[in-house]
């Protein structure tokens, strides 16, 4: 799977304004809304909560994964943001979360919703793509350095 198949320059957001885990995912809900990608915002907000309870999506390492599945989505729709400030997320290492992929997927996708967020997690687990992330300027930026990285572990995979 490639990162392309599941985020789009459109859906990222290169500052985001929340402070709180609830704030992260209330914000990432309501630009999905506005995007026209989820009919009903409140429903994937509570499906993320309902989600955090089963336990944090901060994975460490600055990183928040949120994850849902939804009845009335057809693909997986990936959202990026990015928080220097960084963000209260509850996550597994206590420390505060600059980067967060919301993911969404269509409920019956067990198969495609593992496989990407096995992705997200390789993609972000470089330390100095991490650095690399935070110092980006724009959201173009941000987007080129993401795929940049996706080839570039992609390469090392095949060569293995």
């Amino acid at each position: 799977m490639r990162i392309t198949e599941i985020l789009n320059r459109e859906l990222i957001i290169p500052n985001l304004k929340a402070v709180d885990k609830r704030g992260v995912i209330e914000e990432l809900s309501e630009f999905l809304f506005r995007k026209e990608r989820v009919v009903d915002r409140g429903q994937l907000v509570n499906a993320l909560l309902d989600r955090e309870k089963l336990g944090s999506t901060g994975i460490g390492d600055n990183v928040a994964i949120p994850h849902t599945k939804l009845k009335e989505l057809n693909d997986i729709l990936t959202v990026f943001g990015r928080s220097k400030e960084g963000i209260e997320f509850d996550s597994l290492d206590g420390k505060p979360v600059h980067f967060v992929c919301l993911l969404v997927a269509p409920e019956d996708s067990v198969g495609t919703h593992l496989k990407a967020l096995a992705k997200i997690s390789r993609l972000l687990k470089s330390n100095s793509f991490r650095t690399t992330l935070l110092n980006a300027e724009t959201g173009d930026d941000i987007y080129q350095i993401i795929l940049k990285e996706d080839i570039e572990i992609e390469s090392r995979m095949e060569g293995r």
